[in-house]
């Protein structure tokens, strides 16, 4: 795919994008890297790779991130009521080695995210957001191999590279060794003319001078120190389509 064929893909979405991000998109999807974007909470990260896997025609496969998050949660679980169930039907017609190896097989075998972006037959966009710092370590083989370990089965390497986009807010430093693997984005909020481009583009049946009544009110709240939850993206297009209802 070329630039100028993205570039036509996103005009299709109605996403509203700027040079830079194209660019940066272009160079990610190209190389196969993944790409990290940061940026505060509510200027649209997420959307970047709804965006993507619209204009790519590719299901996206999100991952959300929290404490305590584990293998079982990202990449893959064994069918346990199902392997007892095998166990007492066949405890008596087969040996134990045989029984015990066909218990970790594909049949088994449940997938989450991670592992299914990897053996999906069609490439996919898989969105990793807000990974924690305990689980950086493990992203590590998936974004520098496209691949993963299973102890019982061995390396599965991707089917069809996907798409890969890690999200970060920037509310704790991430690890040079993550960095190193990525193309990087910064999202900030957008100006004024950005968001009043956005609110044509989303809301295109709100009057001119509201849409740009509520951009430039936004924009006032988001330079305002004293408000800590600065207006999101979003929040900007529900309060003018209530407005614009109301």
């Amino acid at each position: 795919m070329t630039r100028n064929e993205l570039k036509s893909r996103l005009d299709e979405t109605s996403y509203v994008y700027d040079e830079n991000m194209l660019t940066t998109l272009y160079v990610a999807l190209t190389l196969g890297r993944p790409l990290l974007i940061e940026g505060a909470a509510g200027v649209g990260k997420t959307e970047v790779a709804k965006v993507m896997a619209q204009a790519l025609g590719r299901d996206l496969v999100r991952l959300q991130c929290y404490e305590g998050l584990d293998e079982s949660k990202a990449l893959y679980e064994w069918n346990y009521q199902k392997q007892l169930l095998t166990i007492q039907i066949d405890q008596g017609r087969e040996d134990r080695q045989a029984l015990t190896k066909s218990l970790f097989s594909d049949e088994y075998l449940l997938e989450r995210p991670l592992l299914k972006s990897i053996r999906s037959e069609a490439p996919v966009v898989l969105l990793i957001d807000k990974a924690d710092e305990e689980f950086e370590a493990f992203l590590l083989e998936l974004l520098s191999e496209m691949q993963v370990t299973i102890p019982e089965i061995g390396t599965i390497r991707a089917r069809a590279t996907p798409f890969v986009i890690l999200t970060s807010n920037r509310a704790r430093p991430l690890s040079e060794a993550l960095r190193r693997r990525c193309a990087y984005l910064h999202i900030d909020y957008p100006d004024m003319d950005r968001e009043l481009a956005i609110l044509r583009k989303k809301l295109p049946h709100v009057d001119d001078r509201l849409a740009a009544q509520v951009a430039l009110a936004v924009q006032k709240l988001r330079a305002t120190e004293a408000i800590l939850k600065k207006p999101s993206i979003a929040e900007t297009l529900d309060w003018a389509a209530a407005l614009d209802a109301l």
